[in-house]
């Protein structure tokens, strides 16, 4: 369960960051440029999984404090109906 929540969370990420861009003709450029334009974007990717992944905890945690407070309520139907 917790991978599909991390698969998730990181596909709406990933997809929600990528309509934003604007797409534009690959130019040939030198590979010195290139190199730190491939660093950039290394830098940036990790940057955005660092930032899904607590997006997925935060998620993961409502999830489990949601399901705590169903067990809870499930627990107090069992009680109620066992007094009658």
């Amino acid at each position: 369960m917790k991978k599909l929540i991390t698969i998730v969370a990181i596909t709406a990420f990933i997809t929600a960051c990528n309509g934003s861009e604007t797409k534009s003709e690959t130019t040939f450029t030198d590979s010195t440029k290139t190199d730190s334009s491939i660093q950039y974007r290394m830098d940036t990717t990790t940057k955005m999984i660092n930032e899904a992944q607590s997006l997925v905890d935060s998620a993961q945690n409502k999830m489990e404090k949601a399901a705590d407070k169903i067990k809870q309520g499930a627990d107090k139907m069992k009680k109620d109906t066992g007094k009658k």
